[in-house]
């Protein structure tokens, strides 16, 4: 499957907000949104009004670009929510929020995403006691998350768990800073689930 690998920052000025996918560099003034707020392209070109579609097309791909994914595996994550009883848009940020990528950067243990997906793709982790290498493995109840023992000697293990939590922990995952150790307490409900990205533009658009 395809990824991308251009500059993160500029897919936070397309969508016209910040993503937080660098790390601590969006909370700086070396934030390309907080340099340049235009989005990239040449502005002669640019429409003047976006449209309907416009819009629910720019909030799917701020949701995209979030959780880092392509678009035929985000499209699946829609269609799952749409199987799910209840409100779709509230069960596909569930789906999203249970990827392991994600657990491991709301657990702190990663700056941004994408660096927590590269730590699970080179098997820093282990899941109930067993490595695992798959960023969108989908945690449940009652797991645990913890750091390879051969992993914590290193340098870069010390530089991202220090001062650990750096952000507040969902309801939902608990942290032991003694161990390092995350736990998954219950799978995240809607009160749980706190995100800018508008669920409703993105239901429309698949709904076209």
């Amino acid at each position: 499957m395809g990824r991308y690998i251009g500059p993160k920052c500029r897919l936070c000025r397309r969508v016209g907000e910040k993503l937080f996918l660098k790390g601590e560099r969006c909370y700086t003034p070396s934030c390309a949104v907080e340099k340049r707020r235009t989005p990239p392209g040449d502005p002669s070109r640019r429409r003047r009004r976006i449209s309907e579609w416009g819009t629910q097309l720019r909030e799917k791909q701020k949701g995209r670009y979030t959780y880092g994914m392509m678009e035929s595996q985000f499209s699946k994550y829609m269609e799952e929510a749409r199987k799910s009883p209840g409100v779709t848009g509230i069960s596909l940020l569930q789906l999203l929020e249970r990827r392991l990528d994600n657990v491991i950067f709301r657990l702190g243990f990663a700056d941004s995403r994408q660096q927590a997906r590269q730590l699970v793709i080179h098997s820093h982790f282990l899941m109930n006691g067993r490595p695992t290498n798959i960023p969108s493995y989908r945690v449940r109840p009652d797991e645990t998350i913890t750091w390879k023992e051969s992993r914590k000697e290193r340098d870069f293990f010390k530089q991202l768990t220090e001062g650990l939590p750096k952000r507040p922990i969902p309801e939902w995952l608990s942290l032991d800073t003694e161990t390092m150790t995350g736990k998954v307490l219950h799978l995240p409900d809607e009160q749980d689930v706190e995100s800018t990205i508008d669920t409703r533009l993105i239901v429309e658009y698949y709904s076209r």
